[in-house]
């Protein structure tokens, strides 16, 4: 699969026009070798040139955290007297134009413009996000595994087995992340928890703030999954409930309007459909009922290694969908001072429609 991998990374640094790709920290270094770098001042990079075999460079010890992939690359440690950089300026060769991990620190870049003077330095994702945005069926099938796992989370919540009158948005932010943890993800990337008026806040911090009887509750979680070659595959998911017995009718009627948009959205999502128009299938529904001003981010983001890559669901991204793209699909109605609501599913496109990856009921869950 890695050896795949860095060939497709070859083949597209080819048609790039690009002798090395290094990749440091992010989600790139597992993706094409397996192994995830710790974010330190020690630097770390995979030095792949593209008519030569791939190096990765690493602290000494930190060797031991390495899964050995021969057919992949090979081991260049370093001490801690050595000169890593000039270390990978001297793998680099004279290379004209170096395609650079999009995550790196920027610390290094700067000691890498001083060792390669005669080097052009572009971003790695001109050659990474074209390879990682198409998945193949093991991708996901993880996917699915992730999302399924986060489908029984929101189920409990939707039922009303997890508490949540009477305790703080962070205590339940916390208890959503422990069941993140217990149905098998390694990671938890997030868990909002946003009740009454800070649901207007799309991306509110879960804070003090006591959840009430009779408002209503937005969760937004997720988190990554890991497989037995070490690299992750992420969740998201987001579902509204109201605490009580007694909704709002505004508020229904708004989300009423904001589920047939996220159905429309998924319809629309189909292959070589330009990305635009599924952001355009959500939206209109939306500005046709009035809550267009309140609808205020682009309606998704691909998922894969990294909970937001390549493709987003937004205007001015003509790109046609192909099949194994996988994205969020996830329009919002946020109303500054009163409520706010989403609704999201990973969507994956393939040639027979749009794979709903999470299946978790998407009516507005009562729980009185």
């Amino acid at each position: 699969m890695f050896a795949q991998r860095i060939d497709q990374a070859r083949e597209q640094m080819a048609a790039d026009g690009i002798d090395v790709l290094m990749l440091s920290v992010g989600s790139d270094l597992p993706y094409f070798c397996g192994y995830e770098a710790m974010p330190l001042e020690r630097i770390t990079m995979l030095v792949v040139p593209r008519d030569s075999a791939a190096k990765l460079v690493i602290p000494a010890l930190e060797v031991a955290r390495v899964v050995q992939r021969d057919e992949v690359f090979s081991l260049r440690p370093w001490s801690e007297t050595d000169d890593p950089i000039r270390m990978i300026a001297e793998l680099a060769g004279p290379a004209e134009t170096v395609a650079i991990g999009d995550h790196m620190w920027s610390g290094f870049l700067v000691d890498l413009l001083s060792a390669m003077p005669n080097t052009s330095f572009v971003r790695a994702s001109t050659v990474t996000s074209p390879i990682r945005s198409i998945k193949d069926a093991s991708e996901i099938e993880r996917l699915r595994q992730a999302g399924a796992a986060v489908d029984r989370i929101a189920g409990r919540l939707q039922r009303g087995e997890i508490e949540l009158v009477g305790r703080t948005e962070a205590e339940v932010s916390a208890e959503l992340g422990r069941q993140i943890l217990a149905e098998g993800h390694g990671r938890v990337n997030f868990a909002i928890v946003a009740s009454g008026e800070n649901s207007a806040s799309p991306h509110h911090h879960a804070g003090t703030r006591v959840i009430q009887a009779n408002e209503p509750v937005l969760c937004d979680f997720g988190g990554t999954y890991f497989g037995e070659d070490g690299v992750g595959y992420c969740s998201d998911i987001t579902r509204n409930v109201w605490t009580g017995d007694r909704p709002d009718r505004e508020y229904l009627e708004a989300y009423a309007v904001l589920h047939e948009a996220q159905a429309a959205a998924v319809r629309a999502a189909t292959v070589g459909t330009p990305a635009e128009q599924v952001d355009r299938a959500a939206r209109q529904r939306l500005v046709d009922a009035g809550f267009g001003s309140f609808f205020v981010h682009r309606t998704g983001h691909g998922i894969g290694v990294d909970a937001h890559e390549d493709p987003y669901i937004v205007e001015g991204n003509g790109s046609p969908l192909v099949a194994g793209n996988a994205f969020s699909i996830e329009p919002g109605i946020y109303q500054s001072a009163k409520w706010g609501m989403r609704l999201e599913d990973i969507v994956v496109a393939s040639e027979t429609g749009p794979d709903s990856l999470n299946t978790a009921d998407h009516h507005l869950a009562v729980l009185g």
